[in-house]
C-alpha cells in the first residue's frame, strides 16, 4: 500500500463512520474498517448498505473458538472468512470495503499462494474435470452421500453433482448438468425435495469449509 495515500481515522462517532467509509471509498482505494466486535461490524454493513449500497463489501470474521478447544470452528463462520480471503488471493477489480474486527485482525491467517491453490472455480459453457472437481471435494473436507441434506455433503448421481455449501444461507446447489462435462448454470433446490430452481449463477467458485 502507498503510505502516501493510507489515511487512518479513528473516534468517528457511529452511523457518521459509514458515511466516512463512502467517502473514502470515493477516492479509489481499498478501505479497511476494523470494528471493536462482530456486532459493531455487522452494524456496519447495515449502515454501509444505505449510504453505499453499490460498493463491493467484504466481511472478515474472527474466529469463533479459542486453539486447542475441544469445539469445531462453525462451518458458517470458516466459510465467510476463507470466502473472503480467497477474493483478496484472486484480487478484485475497483475499490472495496473490508470489514473485519480487532480479534480477526490479530489471528494469523494462511498464506496467499494456500489459499489460491484451496479455491475452485467454472463457468457456465465450460467444461469442468469432475475428476478434478470431486478430488477438489475431498481435500476440503466435503462429505460424499447419496442425497445431499446437510452443509458439507456432496452427491454424484451420473452426470449431475450436488454440492450443500457450509454457507448462511445454505441451500444445496447443483453446478453441473448432463452435457457430456460441460457445465449447465447453477441452481439452488430444496434440500428435502427436488423442485426448480430458485436462482442461478454464472460463475460460482467453491472455497475450503
Amino acid at each position: 500500500m502507498n503510505r502516501e495515500n493510507h489515511i487512518t481515522l479513528s473516534g468517528a462517532p457511529e452511523g457518521f463512520d459509514a458515511r466516512l467509509l463512502a467517502r473514502e471509498l470515493g477516492r479509489g482505494g481499498p478501505v479497511v474498517h476494523v470494528a471493536r466486535d462482530d456486532k459493531r461490524m455487522e452494524a456496519m454493513r447495515a449502515a454501509l448498505a444505505f449510504f453505499a449500497p453499490d460498493a463491493p463489501v467484504l466481511t472478515l470474521p474472527a474466529w469463533d473458538c479459542v486453539p486447542y478447544d475441544r469445539v469445531s470452528p462453525n462451518p458458517e463462520v470458516s466459510a465467510q472468512r476463507m470466502a473472503t480471503l480467497a477474493a483478496l488471493a484472486a484480487g478484485l477489480d475497483g475499490p472495496f470495503i473490508l470489514l473485519t474486527t480487532l480479534n480477526a485482525a490479530t489471528q494469523r491467517l494462511p498464506a496467499r499462494e494456500v489459499v489460491k491453490a484451496s479455491c475452485f472455480s467454472a463457468k457456465v459453457g465450460s467444461r469442468v474435470n469432475e475428476a478434478a472437481l470431486r478430488d477438489y471435494l475431498v481435500r476440503m473436507g466435503f462429505s460424499q452421500t447419496s442425497t445431499v441434506s446437510e452443509p458439507g455433503d456432496y452427491a454424484i448421481r451420473g452426470g449431475i453433482i450436488d454440492i450443500f455449501p457450509p454457507v448462511r444461507r445454505g441451500r444445496p446447489s447443483r453446478p453441473l448438468g448432463r452435457c457430456a462435462g460441460r457445465r449447465a448454470p447453477v441452481r439452488r433446490r430444496h434440500p428435502t425435495h427436488d423442485r426448480k430452481a430458485v436462482d442461478r449463477r454464472s460463475c460460482p467458485r467453491r472455497y475450503p469449509r
